[in-house]
């Protein structure tokens, strides 16, 4: 569990780790909560409970309209939020439809992938590697767990140097310096930061 005071820092721990839920509050030193929870909401796909004082009609629903799995308001009952807390934690993981940080967008639903809002040409294992590693999202694939997977799918990749290579022509269409999304753990296998 991590404790994050300010947006700026909430940040910075969103692109360092990847969190099952975030507990936010709306009124933050630096923003305001609806902000962070839209920019969380775009790069991954965690749950958010907001825990605010913040009562009004409005804000539930604009919390809710952006994509908070719940709401509470101050003055709470301990059990209750550790009950909605488990709720949340136990339901079954969705899909994304669509990836988004901003200048990576892919759109699960219809198969296409944009970098810096123009189209990237990518083939059809590489879409099926993409979005494997996308879907398990700061979790190691193994090798051999991402080739058998693959193969399901029917993309015939024989080992791991054919993985390589289409992972390596990947990472050149969609990676830029100091942007990295792939990361290669030696002699195990890949992860999506």
């Amino acid at each position: 569990m991590f404790c994050a005071y300010t947006c700026q820092e909430g940040q910075a721990l969103a692109n360092s780790y990847t969190f099952d839920l975030a507990v936010l509050d709306i009124n933050l030193p630096d923003g305001d909560g609806f902000q962070f929870c839209k920019w969380l909401k775009a790069r991954s796909h965690v749950s958010v409970l907001f825990l605010s004082a913040r009562d009004l009609e409005e804000d539930v629903l604009n919390g809710y309209d952006l994509g908070a799995e719940d709401y509470v308001t101050k003055p709470f009952s301990m059990k209750i939020l550790r009950r909605k807390i488990s709720v949340i934690l136990t339901r079954e993981p969705q899909n994304p439809k669509v990836y988004d940080d901003g200048f990576l967008r892919i759109d699960f639903e219809l198969g296409t992938v944009q970098t810096e809002q123009r189209d990237c040409p990518i083939t059809p294992t590489e879409y099926r590697i993409l979005k494997k590693l996308v879907e398990h999202k700061g979790q190691l694939l193994t090798y051999s767990v991402l080739l058998d997977s693959l193969w399901q799918e029917g993309v015939q990749l024989l080992d791991k140097h054919a993985l390589a290579v289409n992972i390596n022509r990947l990472r050149k269409k969609i990676e830029t310096e100091g942007r990295t999304y792939i990361s290669n753990v030696y002699g195990m296998g890949y992860l999506w930061k």
